[in-house]
C-alpha cells in the first residue's frame, strides 16, 4: 500500500461566499483563513495551497466585542523618522471596513509565499453586492 501525496493536479478550487453581517471579527477571520488554506479538505497539505476562493460580503456590518473599537490600534510605519501611524479600529473601519477583515485574515495565514498566494484568493466587499456571481454559481454546479 502506498501513501497518497497530494499534488497540484489533485487541487480543485471552489468559490465560497461568507456573510459577515453580525459576526465577530476574529471568528469570521478564522473561518475565512481555514477556507483559504484548504484545511477543510481531506487533501490538505502544509506545503501546498489547496484552498478555495472566498468572497466576504457585508464587511461593514462586522462587529468587535468589548472596548476593541476604541482600544485596538493598527500600527504602520513609513520607514522614515517620525513615520509611525497608529489609527484606532474606529478610524480604520469608518474609512475602509474591508481593511480590518483583510488584516485579520492575513495575520492567520502563513507568513511566506504560500500565505501570499492564499491571500490573493480573498475578495472582501463592504456591501452585499459582489461581481463574482458567475464563479459562485459555477462552483455550486460543479459540487452537485
Amino acid at each position: 500500500m502506498k501513501t497518497h501525496s497530494t499534488g497540484p493536479k489533485d487541487i480543485k478550487r471552489e468559490w465560497h461566499v461568507v456573510d459577515a453581517d453580525g459576526k465577530t471579527l476574529g471568528k469570521l477571520a478564522v473561518e475565512v483563513a481555514c477556507l483559504l488554506a484548504g484545511k477543510h479538505k481531506p487533501i490538505w497539505s502544509p506545503s501546498l495551497d489547496t484552498g478555495d476562493y472566498v468572497v466576504v460580503i457585508n464587511a461593514a456590518k462586522v462587529r468587535v466585542t468589548g472596548k476593541k473599537a476604541e482600544q485596538k490600534i493598527y500600527y504602520r510605519h513609513s520607514g522614515f523618522p517620525g513615520g509611525l501611524r497608529a489609527p484606532t479600529f474606529q478610524e480604520v473601519f469608518s474609512k475602509r471596513p474591508t481593511l480590518v477583515i483583510e488584516h485579520a485574515v492575513r495575520g492567520m495565514l502563513p507568513h511566506n509565499h504560500l500565505g501570499r498566494d492564499m491571500f490573493r484568493k480573498l475578495r472582501v466587499y463592504a456591501g452585499s453586492e459582489h461581481p463574482h456571481y458567475a464563479q459562485v454559481a459555477k462552483g455550486k454546479d460543479d459540487s452537485l
